[in-house]
């Protein structure tokens, strides 16, 4: 059976703001000092239009930002500088989460990670606002108050998990308040928000759980609901009323060893669940540009089952290039007429070019087949041809390529060199027909897929 939409270019359309490339995440805040971190990040920016990037840690010790020895404390601020003088010569911004706890402020010894992060709430909270504030006005001071007014500043990360402290809302308002305060007190017009938590919790107090390698992400994810991201955006989006509402943190799965994370279904998964996002949220940060992660351990493997975006090798996964299709839309949506069970629709209309997206996609384990899709553009000008670009099994899925190499696991300069190149989006012809004012397409959608097809203006 044929899925069939429609859509009608004199339609009323609606404003489509590209709020999935406010922020990306990343992992650790020292691997912002890597160069293949930073070349990386450079490419997500220039071709997925990502603005902000967020990390952890950029209070931990291995930054230096705060040491003792004996009774007295020495600041540092070198290494974080070195990491915002990179951002913002590229053109893009820190999302500043306060965290963790350095050593000195410690009032325990409970750490998560591999890089053993300390989150016990500090033994002082006056001289932790020390901290904050002193940072802070250092940031004033070297960048200017007109550019750190446009950071975001995040209080702690999912403090209602006890993998990052006690879990008690009572714990982290008191750190949220002394933070608040020390932040205003440099400047009040810098934004602070929270609460910072994970699964939407403490929403209506002014993600999720905490994956890890070996869980049945597979079966969890068969037994969740489709759109579920959508609905939890709604359900904040009542509680917030017209607060900015930014998640700074969501993925396919919470799982760090995921193999779909590297597939086709992860491209599917991200482009139906940014557009059903649009109008309810002001920042969509996805988990994370790279590859170039070490919460667990840092793999040697091309294809390890990462959060990242591109792989260690900068790699473009599926999943890149499906935030690469959404960058490259216009900022206007047309409504579109019709449904599926798996197959969803959406039209987006450019200065140069309107785009019909469509993805296939279901949970795992879900019925999906290969669908025919039929699509009538009404008030369309004669035409003969339209473009497609597929991410799916057979496009631009370099992990594929991997996999039939061998699954090697060190790759040499040439394979690095192949496999980006068969990574790329690729743009093909397609018929369409055209009668009566009306143009017409009918193509095939492979499980798992994602297509994008360009009609011109």
């Amino acid at each position: 059976m044929t899925a069939n939409f429609s859509s009608d270019l004199s339609g009323r359309a609606t404003e489509f703001l590209h709020f999935w490339e406010h922020t990306v995440g990343s992992g650790h805040a020292t691997l912002a000092l890597r160069a293949d971190w930073q070349a990386q990040l450079k490419c997500a920016h220039h071709e997925l239009g990502m603005r902000h990037v967020r990390f952890h840690g950029i209070l931990s010790d291995d930054m230096g930002t705060l040491v003792d020895e004996g009774d007295t404390f020495f600041y540092s601020f070198f290494n974080t500088d070195q990491i915002f003088d990179f951002l913002l010569s590229i053109g893009m911004k820190p999302f500043v989460e306060l965290s963790f706890m350095p050593s000195a402020l410690s009032s325990g010894d409970q750490t998560v990670f591999h890089y053993q992060a300390n989150v016990s709430p500090p033994k002082d909270y006056a001289q932790w606002a020390v901290l904050i504030r002193d940072l802070v006005r250092h940031w004033v001071e070297r960048y200017g108050l007109g550019e750190v007014r446009q950071w975001f500043f995040e209080v702690w990360n999912e403090p209602n998990l006890t993998a990052f402290g006690s879990g008690k809302q009572s714990d982290y308002f008191e750190l949220y308040r002394y933070t608040v305060e020390a932040i205003k007190g440099v400047d009040r017009l810098l934004k602070v928000g929270g609460p910072a938590t994970a699964d939407n919790a403490w929403i209506e107090d002014p993600t999720d759980s905490f994956g890890k390698p070996g869980d049945d992400t597979m079966t969890e994810l068969a037994d969740s609901t489709r759109s579920i991201l959508r609905e939890e955006a709604r359900e904040v989006r009542k509680k917030a009323g017209d607060l900015p509402v930014y998640y700074t943190e969501w993925c396919t799965s919470s799982n760090p060893r995921d193999p779909m994370h590297d597939d086709p279904y992860a491209a599917a998964f991200i482009v139906k669940t940014v557009l059903e996002a649009r109008g309810l949220v002001q920042g969509y940060s996805y988990w994370t540009f790279s590859d170039i992660f070490e919460e667990n351990y840092f793999p040697s493997v091309p294809f390890q089952g990462g959060f990242g975006l591109l792989n260690i090798h900068g790699i473009a996964k599926p999943s890149y290039r499906a935030f690469q299709l959404l960058h490259e839309l216009g900022t206007q949506m047309l409504p579109v007429q019709g449904g599926h069970e798996t197959v969803d629709a959406w039209f987006v209309r450019g200065d140069q070019r309107s785009t019909l997206v469509l993805t296939n996609f279901a949970l795992p384990r879900h019925p999906i087949e290969t669908e025919q899709v039929f699509f009538a553009l009404k008030s369309a000008k004669s035409a003969t041809m339209a473009s497609i670009q597929r991410i799916d099994l057979e496009h631009a899925n370099a992990k594929r390529h991997w996999e039939q190499l061998g699954k090697p696991e060190y790759l040499s300069v040439a394979m690095v060199d192949e496999l980006k190149d068969l990574s790329k989006l690729q743009s093909e012809p397609v018929p369409i027909k055209y009668e009566a004012g009306m143009l017409s397409v009918e193509i095939s959608m492979p499980p798992q897929s994602v297509a994008a097809i360009h009609f011109s203006n």
